[in-house]
């Protein structure tokens, strides 16, 4: 059993996906009263930056960034 995927230490699943990060997006975005419109426009951006960006280029720009 201790060789069944998920049970070798760092083969788990990850609850990371590019959906969970639009619905952060979204989420933050709503709470922010951003308009329907607007949101529907950042949102449609990440598919773009997520094919054209890796995660730790996301996170580096993060970390850089002043927010």
């Amino acid at each position: 059993m201790g060789n069944a995927f998920g049970m070798i230490p760092g083969l788990e699943t990850d609850e990371w996906s590019n959906d969970a990060c639009r619905g952060y997006v979204i989420m933050a975005m709503e709470d922010c009263g951003f308009s329907k419109k607007d949101i529907r426009r950042v949102v449609g951006q990440l598919y773009e930056v997520f094919d054209l960006n890796s995660v730790e280029g996301a996170k580096e720009k993060y970390l850089s960034s002043p927010y």
